[in-house]
């Protein structure tokens, strides 16, 4: 029986023979919204961006679902090829330390697991920023996000995952600043504004010819506490991985459950 891993990965992307470096580029910074009409679809507009999309392009494609990026009418919160990378380091982590041969090509992880995964992000018809509540995660009893049912591809159930738009501060005004999209997923459906693994949009309103696409942060900053003697707290930013997948123990779990080929 699989036991529930819960594993610190550290931040480090490890180069390897089937991943392309990333590259930051201006228009991925968090920058809000962009007026990003894109001529061409979905799968389009991925492939067009390999230095971002790379490894997800190839998901996309073994998991069969390439039709679905470049015919129907979707919108899709698209994670970055670096999120693959730290998902993919995390597993192989725990295959080294248990004695098993790691993952060295994305084709090795069944086509069931990547839709599963991947699913996720997509969600029928086409929305933008301005169709999303607001999100408190202070204030999550006056602005909770929404649940909103992700795409069931292949007998592959979807999954409820809580979107909603982060009403920035500016200048002491509460509220007053930038809005960015939100997307979280709900680790504990009887306790959904607690267990929430937050991954916020780096660049919103990309509008391809069927749908809209947001794209993720690969990054974020976490807050650390150290104990001083006295007893006080000294909070200290870090900064984090975001998993493919949101959950990486989930993502380990699942994948050894499905099975990885030679």
């Amino acid at each position: 029986m699989l036991k529930l891993i819960k594993i610190i990965v550290p931040v480090l992307l490890l180069a390897t023979s089937f991943f392309a470096g990333c590259k930051k580029e201006p228009f991925f910074k968090d920058t809000g919204v962009h007026d990003a009409k894109f001529n061409g679809t979905v799968l389009q507009y991925l492939n067009s961006k390999p230095v971002h999309f790379d490894s997800l392009s190839r998901i996309i494609k073994i998991a069969g679902m390439e039709e679905i990026f470049d015919k129907e009418n979707i919108t899709f919160f698209a994670p970055t090829s670096a999120t693959v990378h730290q998902s993919v380091h995390a597993l192989n982590n725990y295959l080294a330390r248990s004695g098993r041969d790691t993952v060295t090509r994305l084709d090795q992880l069944k086509p069931a697991f990547w839709r599963k995964m991947l699913g996720m992000y997509v969600f029928k018809g086409n929305y933008g920023l301005k169709d999303y509540p607001q999100i408190d995660t202070a204030a999550m009893q006056a602005y909770p996000g929404q649940g909103y049912n992700s795409l069931s591809v292949n007998n592959e159930p979807g999954r409820t995952m809580n979107i909603g738009v982060v009403y920035n501060d500016a200048g002491g005004v509460k509220y007053a600043g930038y809005r960015q999209l939100m997307i979280s997923y709900i680790g504990d459906y009887s306790n959904p504004t607690k267990s929430l693994i937050l991954n916020r949009v780096a660049s919103s309103d990309i509008a391809p010819s069927n749908g809209r696409v947001h794209v993720l942060q690969n990054l974020y900053i976490g807050t650390v506490y150290l104990i001083d003697i006295d007893g006080t707290l000294t909070p200290i930013k870090i900064t984090l991985p975001q998993y493919f997948g949101f959950d990486v123990s989930n993502f380990i779990i699942t994948a050894l459950s499905m099975g990885i080929d030679p």
